[in-house]
């Protein structure tokens, strides 16, 4: 059974999905959004696991683009923050801390202090070029037509831009490790660590692995543009996901759940539209799939559809997840050892050295999860307390490391890995194991079927340089348009990666219009 064609079909309304509808609607397309599950947002998602205690997948909001925002006007259509500019404050579980916030670093030596002003201007200056070219389609670097040629022209000149001595530091450390270059400026180690947290939080890295100084630029993409601290979103991440629905439906796109797609149909080689699990179908000349990259060319278009080379690049595309999500709902407020009341709604990090976030990546290597991990911490209801009933709170924490491909299996391991997690906190915060009264713990796995991520990695894949720009997420698929006629890709698997960012959508709705008008 076929319904009505559209104009333009969207796999999933995961944020990018949706922002690219929205694009898409502006334009004047009749746009259908299917979405699996009953809720939009993907990972900007928010639910109750236990009864009044809410929680969300990702729970602090880093990146979102700014541009993204004003032309969807999402705050119009309801996105409100709680708190915005969260200091990160790095424990050490003995009383010691750090506190960043801009450019400003509190508890460390005076050379420390200006060594980090230096390295956060520089910070600045680096994903204000990256954030730019972030906000584009990647040029060719073959074959090249005036455009591409323009494109690199432009990436030339904001390099030059920086200036002899801070090109030559952006060009020395970009593809190498974070550890190193912590250890090159700093002297604290809680100061290091949480630098290097930063460079790996989400990834199958550790603070030595290459490629880990561009996951720390990532990570602040929006410090060039002028951003402040991680933010709270009132109500839950998912009141992030119900915006950019509310918003994708203002511009005129249709958006359907629980509808589940199962293929991208094909004709004379190019998209003619989808087929549901029920069996219903949609056509469409253009299919635009927030879908992982796997996902869509293994499961949805089929490898016997494909050249063999393309499909030998998407297998060896690295997205195994070891990250997991840990929520706690309390009978009260923790207090963590060495934290200051004022600093209890902040983004906590609870990790004394890079030594000990190497130490706990090194279990992760061999299919183990770390007897140690480490963990980025928020009490997002010290901030908005509806999210819990009076008196109570919620904790929520982002663990490494946790691997999908777990030896033993996740079924036999995962009461023993919670304990572990409590275990750990309550090194940081005595006391709090007897204030559990319930507990939610998300595995690679469990956010792999919860939210259709391939191996359960939270950004589609991992976040570095050949994965990365120019490369993202594969050679023949790096500018959203893919080998499939009139199949783009919008979401995390796409140029510019993960975070809840909205420039995937953004930019492969803009190419895709492009490329249409063009024909």
């Amino acid at each position: 059974m076929t319904e009505a064609a559209y104009d333009a079909i969207v796999i999933g309304a995961g944020h990018n999905g949706l922002t690219c509808a929205g694009y898409l609607a502006r334009s004047g397309c009749k746009v259908l959004v299917l979405e699996a599950n009953d809720h939009p947002g993907g990972l900007a998602a928010t639910w109750e696991f236990a009864e009044g205690f809410r929680v969300s997948a990702a729970h602090l909001l880093h990146i979102l683009n700014p541009q993204v925002a004003k032309d969807l006007a999402l705050e119009l259509h309801g996105l409100k923050c709680a708190a915005a500019d969260l200091r990160t404050v790095a424990l050490d579980g003995a009383g010691g801390q750090v506190a960043i916030y801009g450019g400003k670093v509190e508890g460390v030596d005076a050379a420390d202090a200006v060594a980090y002003a230096e390295f956060h201007r520089q910070t600045q200056r680096f994903t204000k070029v990256l954030a730019g070219f972030c906000a584009r389609t990647p040029p060719r670097l073959a074959e090249r037509g005036w455009g591409d040629n323009l494109a690199l022209a432009r990436l030339g000149w904001d390099l030059r831009s920086l200036g002899k001595a801070d090109m030559r530091e952006l060009l020395r450390i970009a593809a190498i490790n974070i550890y190193d270059v912590a250890n090159d400026r700093f002297e604290n180690p809680l100061l290091k660590a949480a630098i290097g947290l930063d460079a790996v939080l989400g990834s199958h890295m550790g603070p030595r692995s290459p490629n880990s100084v561009y996951g720390y630029l990532h990570r602040h993409l929006n410090d060039g543009l002028g951003g402040g601290g991680p933010r709270v979103v009132q109500g839950g991440m998912g009141a992030l996901g119900e915006a950019f629905a509310t918003a994708a439906e203002a511009a005129g796109a249709e958006i359907r759940y629980g509808c589940r797609v199962v293929r991208i149909d094909l004709q004379d080689g190019r998209v003619a539209g989808v087929t549901l699990a029920d069996g219903n179908g949609f056509t469409a000349n253009l299919v635009l799939s927030n879908a992982n990259l796997k996902t869509t060319f293994l499961d949805l278009v089929g490898p016997a559809n494909l050249d063999a080379g393309f499909v030998r690049r998407v297998h060896n595309f690295r997205a195994q997840g070891v990250t997991a999500k840990l929520h706690l709902a309390l009978d009260g407020l923790p207090e963590f050892r060495g934290l200051a009341s004022t600093d209890a709604g902040a983004r906590l990090l609870l990790t004394p050295s890079m030594d000990d976030i190497e130490l706990a990546f090194n279990h992760a290597k061999y299919g183990e999860c770390s007897p140690s991990p480490i963990m980025e911490v928020s009490i997002p209801t010290l901030h908005d307390p509806a999210l819990a009933p009076v008196g109570k709170h919620v904790l929520s924490a982002v663990v490494q490391y946790a691997p999908h491909r777990l030896r033993g299996g996740w079924e036999a391991s995962r009461a023993a890995f919670l304990q572990t997690c409590v275990d750990r906190l309550e090194t940081f915060a005595p006391g709090i194991g007897g204030m559990v009264l319930a507990s939610e713990l998300l595995a690679p796995p469990d956010l792999e079927k919860q939210f259709n991520l391939r191996g359960g990695h939270w950004h589609h894949g991992e976040i570095a340089l050949d994965q990365a720009l120019f490369m993202r997420p594969v050679p023949g698929a790096h500018r959203y348009a893919t080998p499939v006629s009139g199949l783009y890709l919008c979401g995390a698997s796409a140029h510019p990666g993960g975070g809840l960012s909205g420039l995937a959508g953004r930019n492969a709705a803009l190419q895709a219009i492009r490329e249409q008008e063009a024909k």
